[in-house]
């Protein structure tokens, strides 16, 4: 973070500090109030009323950046709020210029308003014609494209060793004479067998693959089974119709089993012959320039701090609003990490419908979490901890910022086709890697990321554009941060920040590599969730 603007001496040593110059105080009904710099113990904090002084708190022990200090008395059992809502229970009593953190608030149940829909705003569309445009590959289907990549699938893990020899025999030197071609990656999982057929997980894996297989970031793809395991590549096929024909042809993404070519060394061969076979059709697709309702923004976080709900959620939040003025859609996910804030997003739902869907995921995660052996609440990482974050309703607080304004117009299944325009939310577990598998293969072109903590993450085939929370991490991880968010913290305006990550969207999806893909960043993070239900 940038503390240029905040080193004055008072916020060195102890002494007297303006609050507002050391800390941010979110919201008027909050209890705590926000490190900006070390605050060391013995500072007193002055307060102000009305422009007027009252009498200053004084800090009580060391408290780092981004995390909270008290405002005021607080009495055990009592709810203590930020951003103006209940981010957890005093667990003892709390004294002004206490460090609130794990050590004196939990959680519990409380009762939260759903009130379906009183937050619905209509949304200020942009007209076609102002409406920002980028390059992209537009499918013959109609779906736009960020990338363009043929896929390599595994049916089961059983292949994934010949799924990847097949794609890194691809090297940029060898796609050198087919430039519209972003690359040919293997997409392998740990699934695929030993679960039962037409079950939970084999519902999940096929509608996963499936929605890889028809992404419009692929130009191509070919599918890869063994021959004895439960998920075969016929199947998989037919049950999703991956074929596509017109009058006169009828085509469909090459199936390839190991054990009917005679092994690893034949299927590898015959995969390679395949896919440059496939070659030519994927590079015929050009960019062209597309509205930018074309795109499908996956919001997600990672690594997250006491920073992300105050700089780099609220600016992806903001570029959420703008895109889908302008008539495309972005999808939040993470199921567990809305827990204690998913009341914010029911009262945006365009329908009781809508919002009952999205009570009933939550109250799903309750049980399968009791069923094993589980809390919620051991979502925040010791990361997240360490970054000033307590409990997940605080954290949860901090990541629907995310998803902006604009009214919640579905819920979906996890990896389920997202087909309405606007913001969606996919039920998906609170791993990334999962979680963007399922927004991905439901649709998603491209990824906005935001971590506090610092993440590495990339995705193929849909760039991933890394937004830090704090000019610290991004100063420290400049070869992985796309954006530096922290500069709300110096004093830059969130609508002019966002407008930069606007900007940044519209150039990646034009084909701009992101920090992650300039790494080659994003094969082994393809996770498909599965349940656990492997006999």
């Amino acid at each position: 973070m940038n503390t240029e603007n905040l080193n004055s001496p008072m916020s060195r040593i102890p002494g007297i500090a303006l609050l507002r110059e050391v800390a941010l105080h979110l919201h008027p009904q909050d209890d705590v109030a926000i490190a900006k710099v070390p605050l060391p113990e013995g500072l007193a904090l002055a307060l102000e009323s009305a422009g007027r002084p009252t009498p200053p708190i004084s800090v009580r022990q060391p408290i780092p950046s981004g995390h909270k200090v008290a405002l005021q008395g607080i009495a055990a059992r009592q709810p203590v709020c930020r951003y103006g809502q209940v981010i957890g229970f005093a667990t003892q009593a709390i004294l002004p210029g206490e460090h609130v953190h794990t050590h004196n608030l939990g959680v519990q149940d409380f009762a939260r308003d759903y009130a379906f829909g009183v937050d619905v705003r209509p949304v200020a569309v942009v007209p076609e014609g102002e409406r920002r445009t980028f390059q992209g590959y537009r499918r013959a289907d109609g779906r736009v494209g960020t990338r363009n990549y043929v896929a390599v699938i595994s049916t089961a893990n059983c292949s994934a060793h010949v799924c990847r020899q097949i794609a890194h025999h691809f090297t940029p030197e060898a796609l050198a004479a087919f430039p519209n071609v972003d690359g040919v990656s293997a997409l392998v999982h740990h699934g695929g067998c030993s679960i039962q057929g037409g079950g939970p997980d084999y519902v999940l894996l096929q509608r996963t693959l499936a929605g890889m297989a028809r992404h419009s970031n692929v130009g191509a793809a070919i599918v890869v089974g063994l021959g004895c395991e439960t998920n075969q590549p016929t199947a998989l096929i037919e049950n999703y119709g991956l074929c596509s024909s017109d009058c006169l042809h009828s085509l469909c993404p090459p199936a390839l089993v190991i054990q009917d070519l005679g092994g690893i060394r034949q299927a590898v061969e015959a995969g390679i012959a395949a896919v440059e076979r496939l070659l030519p059709l994927a590079n015929a697709a050009q960019r062209t320039p597309q509205p930018i309702s074309e795109l499908t923004l996956a919001l997600q976080c990672g690594g997250s701090d006491g920073w992300s709900g105050v700089t780099a959620n609220p600016v992806v939040g903001l570029v959420a609003d703008q895109v889908v003025r302008q008539g495309g859609t972005v999808v939040l996910a993470e199921t567990p990490e809305i827990y204690g804030a998913e009341h914010l997003l029911t009262r945006r739902a365009v329908s009781p419908e809508v919002g009952q869907k999205l009570v009933a995921l939550v109250r799903w995660w309750e049980e399968h979490a009791r069923r094993l052996g589980m809390e919620i609440d051991n979502n925040p990482t010791p990361g997240n901890k360490a970054g000033g974050l307590t409990t997940i309703y605080e954290k949860a607080l901090g990541a629907v910022i995310k998803a902006g304004s604009t009214p919640l117009t579905g819920v979906y299944e996890y990896a389920e086709p997202v087909t309405a325009r606007g913001f969606a939310f996919m039920d998906s577990p609170g791993s990334d890697p999962v979680s963007v598998t399922g927004q991905v293969a439901g649709g998603c072109n491209l990824v906005l990321f935001t971590t506090g903590r610092g993440s590495v993450f990339g995705f193929k085939p849909a760039p991933s554009i890394k937004i830090s929370s704090n000019s610290t991490t991004y100063e420290r991880m400049q070869g992985d941060m796309d954006l530096d968010a922290g500069q709300v913290l110096a004093g830059v305006p969130l609508e002019q920040v966002a407008g930069e990550l606007l900007d940044l969207v519209v150039a990646v999806a034009s084909g701009r590599p992101t920090k992650s893909e300039a790494q080659d960043v994003g094969e082994t993070e393809f996770s498909p969730w599965h349940l656990g239900g492997i006999l």
